[in-house]
């Protein structure tokens, strides 16, 4: 694919129907009780590349595990090597390298399992050589850490000896991410229980059972901004239903705030224009995944937004403040941190936008989706689009199926 693509201006979205993918948080969780179930079906496995990714890591017999840039793929496999008493050396990319690991690998060691650090301490890439159960069976992790590595940590300890009390300290970020951990498990025939902020999980076996994989709410996020910033808009998501799994099915009653109304019906979820508020204030602690969709949204309307829990943000793909703040300049809008953890977002006066964009992504899949609305307002050009087959492979595809003309 080409280094950048240009958009046209398209303020019109004339109705249209949008199949999102399949959710790869649910995809890649299912992946890994699956593989230590040893058996169960999972229907419609998501094409995100972290997600395929995963499936063939978990297939292959060598010794060198590359999970490219999947930060999902590299907790999640390393704890399922760990416990099932392989050695591998597992690796990614630069910047997966530069994303910290050590508390899972701490927690790791302390149950059994041998695990060295090849090159930086605390960091990818990781040789992993074996598992001998310690014994041990009461665990604490710091709560405010990526939720993946107390996933990562769940999904292994009904094989543990004496199962696992985990005790999660401190505030508990992406609380949503472990609860669908912990739903996935039981579907898969474990029964947990989560207290307060303590989770005890039995000894166990995985049973056989079918899974279906629902649509990807963080990628209908990026149709949320299409309407929100449209003139006007007509677009339906096909099969999307509640409850969910998904923590981020939240931007419904954000993207209320912001101008948009959804509703469900039988083939899934019409959006369509509203009125907005003028100024919101969101807590991003249990869906960091949402803040650049909802930061590019209140920089374009002129919403002011007040917003916390993005602590998260600094370890993802890229450290998403940073670029935020770079890429929010072009809009005439300014992120800043007023005091520690929480930031106000001020927003250019409405109407102020260029009529022509230029925006680098960072290599960062949600920063590409996530600007890209932009394009109902102003002509873009959008570096690196090769970045959304991390979660969102026909993305580009589908925007054109709404009408935007894209030029590659």
């Amino acid at each position: 694919m080409s280094t950048h693509i240009n958009i046209k201006r398209t303020p019109v979205i004339s109705r249209c129907n949008i199949t999102v993918p399949a959710s790869k948080s649910e995809s890649n969780r299912a992946l890994i009780i699956q593989a230590l179930a040893g058996k169960g079906i999972i229907n419609n496995l998501s094409t995100a590349r972290d997600t395929i990714t995963m499936y063939k890591l978990l297939r292959s017999d060598a010794h060198v595990l590359d999970v490219i840039d999947a930060g999902t793929t590299m907790r999640f496999l390393t704890a399922y090597l760990a416990v099932t008493g392989q050695e591998r050396t597992i690796t990614g990319t630069k910047r997966m390298c530069e994303r910290p690991i050590g508390i899972l690998v701490d927690a790791l060691t302390q149950l059994g399992a041998r695990i060295d650090f090849t090159e930086k301490e605390g960091y990818p890439p990781l040789q992993i050589r074996g598992f001998k159960s310690s014994g041990i069976d009461k665990l604490q992790i710091r709560g405010d850490v990526s939720s993946q590595y107390i996933s990562a940590i769940l999904m292994i300890s009904p094989m543990l000896e004496k199962g696992l009390t985990l005790t999660l300290k401190g505030k508990i970020g992406s609380r949503p991410y472990i609860n669908m951990t912990l739903g996935i498990m039981k579907h898969f025939g474990v029964d947990t229980k989560f207290e307060k902020n303590i989770i005890y999980i039995p000894r166990q076996t995985y049973h056989d059972a079918t899974f279906n994989v629902d649509p990807d709410w963080s990628g209908a996020s990026y149709w949320y901004s299409v309407v929100a910033l449209a003139e006007n808009a007509d677009i339906l998501l096909n099969g999307f239903s509640l409850p969910s799994f998904q923590g981020d099915s939240k931007i419904r009653d954000i993207m209320s705030d912001l101008g948009v109304a959804s509703e469900f019906n039988d083939n899934g979820l019409q959006l369509s224009k509203s009125n907005h508020k003028e100024k919101v204030k969101i807590d991003f602690s249990d869906i960091p995944d949402l803040a650049q969709t909802v930061a590019v949204v209140c920089s374009a309307k002129g919403i002011y937004a007040q917003m916390t829990g993005l602590e998260s943000l600094r370890i993802k793909e890229t450290d998403r403040i940073t670029a935020l703040q770079h890429e929010l300049l072009k809009l005439n809008s300014r992120l800043i941190e007023k005091k520690p953890g929480e930031w106000h977002l001020i927003p250019a006066r409405q109407g102020t936008i260029p009529d022509s964009l230029s925006f680098n992504t960072y290599d960062d899949h949600r920063m590409a989706m996530a600007l890209a609305p932009l394009a109902t307002m102003a002509n873009l050009q959008i570096e690196d689009p090769s970045v959304v087959e991390k979660s969102y492979p026909s993305y580009w595809e589908d925007l054109a199926r709404a009408g935007f003309q894209i030029v590659f």
